[in-house]
């Protein structure tokens, strides 16, 4: 379970350039995993520029190439799954099944974008005057800035950076401070592979904001990939607007999980944990707002509460318990306000409700009789948290579901014809109809309204990182 613990510029390992360092930590139980390199802003612009200086290479690099390349990050990731799952459980807390699930999905990215860099398209066509021939191209936007989050380490990296490179772009990475060694894990397998000095950097300093306004200020960038809150991505959409630097923004959600009056519960219940519990809770596209129909709500409620009590919790070094830590105390402490705050606003706390004194561990929580607007129901968890919202009529839980700034994901469950219906009047930029999960490389991935600007994965996802330009020839 070895990771480098410095930066990564131009090729090369190396300290921080005042030697100063930042522990990782083990959520489980606090313990220190290592101590990181703590960027500079003078190392980020290092960064930067080698990425500049990479950038023409990279980008005359034949397609073929750029694909064998990721094709073989691929090879490598799946090959050292149980390696890379392992280190991931060990900085973000997450249960071992859920980290093996995010390696696999990670290392996808990399197969799906090897296959997208051979397929850049482009146009040509005679101009309805017919007096020249319209050429246009796809070339890469420049250096891209990649900032992620440490909900999903590896996978929200991998999913930047294999559309990034397979597109001809050069990249600085910063990931997480909770969880840089995932980050430096991929990072040294596109080493490991050949990619070209310069062409990947990662840098991870300790205070990022001044350090990421120093790099979007910087004349080669052109491109910011986030994924992150909405409140840092409101900030971050400013600092990009200096140089007008184009955004890709992967935002907050929360996720309407709606339970229609035919639905079967079963189903619905078993949707419902993955929806949920999928990472904790711990995830953009988790089920936060549970609107259900009133002529189901008692079955719906007795089955989750059963299911939720059933999960095993404990670390996930123990590979046998499905809920592992919140990646840190604080993060544990914000939780257990929320939902102490939803109990004194009139929620009934059917299960759960007490963080535990050892570790950055939550239990599954029910929470019944919440009301539409509360402060849970308007909030991201970003925990084990199930609200549950009582609804009699179709309509009013359309406009319940929609009553919220963000519009990442919804979930219907329900007779398929009436959840189709549903979902199609849902303002979201991906539902799911009676199934619990959606991620997938070849769909793509976003939202509407302040959960963010642009795709993610499918073949929209590479053109992110595209540019076109038009040559006009006479003919």
């Amino acid at each position: 379970m070895t990771s480098p613990h410095d930066l990564f510029i131009d090729g090369q390992w190396r300290p921080a350039s005042d030697g100063r360092r930042f522990p990782v930590h083990d959520p489980a139980d606090g313990s220190e995993l290592a101590q990181f390199a703590a960027a500079t802003e003078a190392d980020c612009l290092d960064a930067v520029d080698a990425a500049a200086a990479a950038l023409a290479g990279w980008a005359a690099t034949p397609p073929r190439k750029r694909s064998e390349l990721l094709r073989a990050c691929f090879e490598i990731l799946t090959a050292e799954r149980e390696t890379f799952a392992a280190l991931i459980t060990a900085e973000n807390g997450k249960a071992y099944a859920d980290a093996l699930g995010e390696a696999a999905y990670a290392a996808e990215f990399f197969r799906w974008f090897a296959e997208e860099a051979v397929r850049i398209g482009g146009d040509f066509r005679l101009s309805p005057s017919g007096d020249k021939t319209i050429v246009v191209r796809r070339e890469p936007i420049g250096v891209s800035i990649l900032v992620t989050p440490w909900n999903f380490p590896a996978a929200m990296a991998t999913r930047k950076i294999a559309p990034a490179l397979a597109a001809g772009c050069s990249v600085v990475l910063k990931p997480a401070g909770q969880t840089p060694l995932t980050a430096a894990y991929v990072v040294e397998v596109l080493r490991r592979v050949g990619v070209p000095a310069g062409v990947v950097n990662l840098v991870t300093p300790e205070h990022a904001g001044p350090a990421v306004r120093a790099m979007l200020h910087h004349p080669a960038v052109r491109k910011l990939s986030f994924t992150g809150s909405t409140e840092v991505g409101r900030l971050l959409l400013r600092e990009a607007a200096d140089q007008v630097i184009s955004p890709s923004m992967e935002l907050g959600g929360n996720a309407p999980f709606v339970v229609m009056s035919g639905a079967d519960v079963a189903a619905a219940v078993e949707g419902a944990m993955v929806a949920k519990m999928r990472n904790g809770g711990s995830a953009c596209t988790a089920a936060n707002r549970f609107y259900v129909h009133s002529s189901v709500i008692d079955d719906f409620t007795t089955q989750i509460t059963q299911a939720m009590k059933a999960v095993t919790m404990g670390p996930g070094s123990d590979r046998s318990n499905e809920l592992g830590a919140l990646v840190s105390p604080e993060e544990r402490d914000k939780v257990a306000a929320l939902v102490d705050r939803a109990v004194d606003e009139g929620a009934t706390l059917i299960l759960g409700g007490e963080p535990s004194p050892v570790g950055a561990f939550y239990p599954p929580t029910v929470l019944t009789d919440v009301q539409h607007g509360s402060e849970i129901n308007q909030t991201e968890i970003f925990g084990p948290v199930t609200a549950i919202v009582e609804f009699t009529d179709v309509d009013e839980a359309v406009r319940m579901a929609n009553d919220t700034i963000y519009g990442l994901i919804a979930y219907v469950y329900g007779d398929p014809a009436q959840a189709l219906a549903v979902a199609q009047r849902l303002d979201a930029g991906m539902v799911a109809v009676n199934r619990g999960v959606l991620s997938d490389p070849a769909a793509p991935f976003g939202g509407t309204k302040q959960s963010g600007l642009g795709r993610e994965g499918s073949s929209e996802g590479i053109l992110e990182f595209l540019e076109e330009k038009y040559i006009g020839i006479e003919v």
